[in-house]
């Protein structure tokens, strides 16, 4: 071959190879465009461990519903936004065409905030707004630390789904669920955390006097009963008894009260043939209670809408000195379901506040019991009912990791038919440690520092003997 023919097919060669290379990446190029015109949803798996970038179904009912221009307003520093919080308001907008987030730097609109808050506002802060309705989502509203009891540390959890889809719920809706909370029985105070949860799920809550109506107010969606100290009247009893049977709906936290039977409270249950025992209910099986404290209960979990979303996570929640209930045959018209129950060597301690002792004595109750129970009336009524009322104090849904509120909250939200309004749990953004025994430790130190490096050095003498043995071996 001529010099000449050879140089023509290098160049020809070459100019192929530049041809498809360019072909190749300008297919790239498009296909790079096009990747990045597709929605988040479709080119972004959530792979953490706590579904960090993902949002719930509940999220998905509230936004998919919407039927109402919602503007949520972003106000960030540029070059200071979080990604976490884009991440999420980017599914928002992907969800629906009804959402719309706006960026409001405060160095350009250092008034913008001002208009809807008078506290200080942290950058990375949210204000969601629909027609003449707004609601300002803080910073700390969305990263909430909480004090963890076991170490004396902070816990830090991202909770910024829980308060954006509980704000557009709010600026979108006008009737918001009523709740009346019963008064005049030396009640306590709801625990903090618990009002906020009420507040965070939109709910009004007023307060209610039987002694000053003739009725249960029509505009009550819920009764509630927290932490009486004495017993309803007759009267009270009858109003309640009557609120329910026409489709009203009761929940009621009531345990052991120190100078009062509750005998009145009590009837309502017992005309649908639940019995409350007297006393203190004591765990006999130490699976079965918390705190080396037997009268501090994990019960077991029937299956229940209010129970569900905790069995299917593997939470357990903690009741405190409850009341134990017997669910006898059903009367009255009624469907009566425990809730949580305890174990069969569970008793109830006749002497209650006053027990000296945590071990079965002669007069106390025999196990097991309910500890709450539902009731589903055919008129369309119901109650559901806790058998202790220090379950959602602070303290104990710490303990629980929060269970004990989203328990208190799925049944709020079952009776006032708001199921997707059962609580969007925070998610924890902490390191998640494993913990293993002194002996398992000790084995794995063996195996990894003395019988694993034993066993590979004793393969690789074994291989390195054959190899010579071969070696000298005759052809």
């Amino acid at each position: 071959m001529k010099k000449t023919e050879f140089s023509q097919l290098a160049f020809r060669g070459g100019a192929y190879s530049l041809v498809i290379s360019a072909v190749v990446l300008a297919i790239l190029i498009v296909v790079n465009i096009l990747a990045s015109a597709l929605p988040a949803s479709w080119t972004k798996q959530d792979i953490s461990a706590s579904q960090l970038y993902s949002v719930t179904s509940n999220t998905k009912v509230v936004v998919n519903a919407l039927d109402q221009d919602v503007t949520i307003y972003w106000i960030v520093q540029s070059g200071q936004e979080d990604q976490v919080i884009e991440n999420l308001l980017g599914k928002y907008e992907s969800l629906s065409g009804h959402i719309q987030v706006v960026k409001k730097n405060p160095d350009v609109f250092p008034t913008f905030a001002e208009q809807y808050t008078s506290g200080t506002v942290q950058n990375n802060s949210l204000i969601v707004e629909c027609g003449d309705r707004n609601r300002f989502i803080s910073y700390s509203d969305i990263y909430v630390q909480e004090a963890d009891l076991y170490s004396y540390t902070y816990n830090t959890s991202f909770d910024g789904e829980g308060a954006v889809t509980s704000a557009i719920d709010y600026v979108v809706s006008e009737d918001l669920p009523q709740v009346y909370l019963l008064e005049g029985h030396g009640e306590q105070e709801l625990p903090a955390s618990f009002q906020e949860q009420l507040e965070k799920e939109n709910i009004q809550l007023t307060g209610l006097s039987l002694l000053t109506v003739d009725a249960v107010p029509e505009a009550a969606d819920c009764v509630f009963i927290y932490a009486p100290a004495s017993d309803i009247s007759t009267a009270e009893k009858e109003m309640l008894a009557d609120y329910v049977a026409q489709g009203g709906r009761l929940l009621v936290m009531a345990g052991p009260a120190e100078d009062d039977a509750l005998e009145n409270l009590h009837s309502l249950l017992a005309q649908y043939g639940v019995e409350a025992r007297d006393g203190v209910v004591v765990e006999g099986d130490r699976e079965h209670y918390a705190f080396q404290t037997p009268y501090d209960l994990l019960p077991e979990l029937n299956s229940h809408a209010v129970t569900d979303s905790l069995i299917d996570e593997g939470y357990r929640p903690i009741l405190p000195v409850a009341r134990g209930l017997v669910v006898a045959e059903t009367i009255g018209g009624a469907t009566v379901t425990p809730l949580l129950t305890t174990s069969d060597t569970a008793f109830s301690k006749l002497d209650g506040y006053g027990l000296t002792t945590y071990e079965k004595e002669d007069g106390d109750l025999d196990g097991p019991f309910a500890l709450a129970v539902s009731v589903e009336l055919d008129s369309g009524g119901g109650m559901v009912w806790f058998a202790s009322s220090h379950f959602v104090e602070d303290m104990y849904n710490a303990y629980s990791s929060g269970a004990n509120t989203d328990l208190a909250m799925n049944a709020l939200s079952s009776l006032i038919g708001e199921s997707e309004a059962m609580a969007i749990r925070s998610k924890s953004l902490n390191y998640n440690y494993l913990t293993i025994s002194d002996s398992a430790a000790s084995v794995l130190k063996a195996l990894m520092i003395g019988i694993f490096p034993l066993a590979y050095l004793g393969c690789g003498v074994c291989v390195t003997l054959k190899r010579r043995r071969l070696q000298h071996e005759p052809v």
